[in-house]
């Protein structure tokens, strides 16, 4: 009778997180689909390609960021990457809908919406996106573990035929069953709380949504100029857009060379900067800085060199640099 009830507890809440599966399932499917099967996002000289995208994480991206910066770094290895990853989003995806091996599946939903957290959580320009995304991603993938899947699912009608799999002592860990361990309700709080202090955390780390100010670096672009050498007639310096709306880029318009008293000895505006021959340009990551029609347009996550010949002008020490963006933001760093 104990077992009948157990089981019967058990079968209430797989039911009850039917929805809940579906739901996970087709997010992380739906990855793949429109990846792959409405529009290929996998081929790198292709607008859209996934691997450019990968590389808008990079910026400000919580504890995996020397990962990302060696995959977008090394193209050949971010598309097999790429690849790997979504073909893991279609096979989770895909069975945790049909509910075949469950649990293992929903550790997959974990991990996977752990990446998507650490890499991403602090992308999103109105309701943090991202973050919300893999916190819920997180939480929900524990709790099918704990419930697995039942009646609407190939792990119950499994075990309703008394295959020989399902007899196997580890079955119900990896797919759905009644799942009996010591210390259940202890262990089951201890892992809510850490869930519970993941998401306080980076919700605090990327957004400041628990105590101070809130902010999202989501909105405005933010360009670093770092590296700045002059030889021979070339002043060299490097940029990094490490903010701003991952969906569109940042269009420099402008930049200028101040002196000492702030007048402007030196200018190259967005003629120059639209024509600036890809030759003075050296891209470090796949989402690359490249001359627009009318700007030079600086993707978020894009780093490179450039060059600007100043063989008509002297500079000196104490001297600044300054670059302007089409919505009239500025970023300025001395020449040293």
């Amino acid at each position: 009778m104990q077992a009948k009830q157990m089981y019967a507890a058990y079968s209430y809440a797989a039911i009850s997180t039917m929805a809940l599966r579906w739901v996970i399932g087709w997010t992380y499917f739906s990855a793949f689909w429109r990846r792959l099967i409405l529009d290929n996002k996998l081929i790198p000289e292709e607008a859209g390609y996934i691997g450019e995208k990968f590389n808008h994480f990079l910026p400000n991206a919580l504890g995996i960021k020397p990962v990302i910066e060696y995959l977008v770094s090394n193209p050949n290895e971010l598309y097999y990457s790429m690849v790997i990853f979504t073909i893991v989003e279609a096979i989770v995806g895909l069975f945790l809908i049909l509910g075949l091996f469950t649990r293992i599946m929903s550790i997959g939903v974990i991990l996977l919406a752990t990446g998507i957290l650490l890499g991403s959580g602090w992308l999103g320009t109105t309701c943090l996106d991202e973050w919300q995304i893999g916190v819920l991603g997180v939480a929900g993938g524990f709790t099918l573990y704990l419930t697995g899947s039942t009646t609407y699912s190939l792990d119950a009608y499994m075990i309703k035929r008394n295959m020989p799999i399902t007899r196997k002592s580890w079955f119900n860990h990896i797919a759905s069953g009644y799942l009996n361990f010591p210390n259940r309700n202890n262990i089951i709080l201890g892992i809510s709380i850490g869930i519970a202090a993941l998401t306080l955390y980076t919700n605090q780390y990327f957004h400041g949504g628990v105590l101070g100010t809130l902010h999202n670096k989501s909105v405005r672009p933010k360009v670093e100029i770092s590296n700045i050498i002059i030889q021979n007639d070339t002043l060299n310096l490097q940029l990094y857009r490490v903010e701003g709306a991952d969906v569109y880029g940042s269009f420099l318009i402008r930049i200028d060379i101040f002196n000492n008293e702030n007048i402007t000895v030196k200018s190259f505006d967005q003629n120059y900067l639209a024509s600036l021959h890809k030759a003075h340009i050296h891209n470090h990551y796949v989402a690359k800085i490249h001359p627009g029609k009318h700007s030079l347009i600086l993707p978020l996550g894009a780093k490179a060199d450039i060059k600007l010949d100043i063989a008509d002008i002297q500079v000196q020490k104490g001297y600044y640099i300054q670059l302007t963006d089409i919505s009239g933001i500025t970023w300025s760093s001395p020449i040293q």
